[in-house]
């Protein structure tokens, strides 16, 4: 079969992007590298201590949370931008305690099965999501309210990011005795609802067409809810065109940059935070029989050379060629799920080695707030049905 010009380049920009530096990798490669990496084997110890921390946690929902200068109603999430004096961020913080204690449940229990941990899972989300007194409203209409506006600004969708990886943990707790038919059906629904406020709000909708991480994390949070969906799949369909038709484009230029976080006050920062969230959204999307991984422009490039392009600099933050971070540039660049991903789906087991290398947490909230992915073991395993 011949090949094409688009084929032809983007085969020549991706080895040239891999060549020295994965070179370099591969000497160093440890023996027994593998392109698929046993998650729950390496993260087990991690998952375990992180679960028992969660089973010390009380339940709190959003309406045990004040939010007096909030215009909405009880149930509604509010917060305020950072650089306002003294902003109301207590339910961006409690959705990110949230974001980590379900997905930290769902791990030990897939790993354990032990009730204990999908109990208090449940427990969390029955309140947050289902229950009709505490429930959230599934909107982000008050997120980031500017001081004398109404509703919140495009940037507050980046705050639903901790309602990725619940909703990626709700297929593996299904399955235990203390999630109900009505508990599934009713945390379902919730991200259906959330879904169609993605695909209709204002503000949602500017996220959505943002060049930058901002759309990036708009279109991961869309798939989340989209793949809860079992009797209809058009959501996931529109959202795979949307990817190969405008996303490719917009975010990865010809390099496999993505020049609009380059230009931001940390551009290594929000680049490999960007290169997270595609890469979330390629294994969402993803299926047997359609892999988004593998989409690319006619004219230009696609994942595959975003991910060639980062790694050198993943592997060895002081190749990094541009400006230095504004802040916690040192503190970078993390155990980038990404990484993990991209290795299974391109079979590129450098990629996994490094990933296996970096940190997985940190303890630093505004780097966390930048890390989508905390429980690789719910992406690289398939749910029992």
């Amino acid at each position: 079969m011949s090949s094409t010009r688009r084929d032809f380049c983007s085969g020549a920009l991706t080895m040239l992007l891999h060549s020295s530096s994965f070179a370099q990798t591969r000497a160093a490669a440890p023996e027994g590298s593998t392109a698929r990496p046993n998650v729950a084997a390496i993260d087990r110890d991690r998952i375990l201590a992180q679960a028992e921390r969660a089973l010390a946690l009380p339940v709190m929902p959003i309406t045990a949370i004040a939010a007096d200068r909030s215009p909405g109603p009880v149930h509604d999430y509010y917060s305020e931008p950072t650089d306002q004096a003294d902003p109301f961020l207590a339910h961006r913080d409690a959705l990110f305690t949230l974001g980590h204690t379900v997905p930290a449940l769902a791990a030990a229990y897939l790993i354990t099965h032990e009730e204990r941990y999908a109990k208090l899972a449940a427990a969390q989300m029955q309140a947050w999501f289902v229950t009709r007194e505490t429930a959230m409203t599934p909107t982000l209409e008050f997120a980031q309210v500017a001081t004398s506006a109404k509703t919140g600004r495009m940037e507050g969708v980046l705050e639903g990011l901790p309602l990725i990886e619940i909703a990626q943990s709700l297929p593996f707790l299904a399955t235990s005795e203390s999630f109900t038919e009505e508990l599934t059906g009713g945390v379902t629904r919730w991200f259906m609802q959330y879904l169609d406020w993605l695909n209709s709000a204002r503000s949602a909708g500017l996220a959505r067409d943002a060049h930058d991480h901002n759309g990036s994390s708009w279109m991961l949070q869309a798939a989340a809810c989209a793949r809860l969906n079992l009797k209809d799949d058009s959501a996931l369909t529109t959202l795979r065109h949307q990817f190969r038709s405008t996303t490719i484009r917009a975010q990865i230029a010809y390099d496999g940059n993505f020049s609009r976080e380059l230009s931001t006050p940390n551009p290594y920062r929000n680049s490999l935070f960007n290169l997270d969230l595609l890469c979330g959204a390629c294994e969402l999307l993803s299926t047997r029989f359609e892999k988004v991984w593998d989409y690319e422009l006619q004219d230009g490039p696609g994942m595959r050379v975003a991910i060639a392009r980062y790694f050198p600099f993943i592997a060895n933050r002081n190749a990094w060629p541009y400006r230095a971070d504004a802040a916690f540039f040192t503190q970078l660049p993390l155990r980038r799920p990404a990484l993990l991903l991209a290795a299974r789906a391109y079979s590129r087991p450098e990629y996994a080695d490094v990933w296996r290398t970096l940190p997985a947490d940190t303890s630093n909230p505004e780097l966390d707030r930048s890390f989508p992915i905390r429980q690789p073991l719910l992406w690289v395993t398939r749910p029992r049905p």
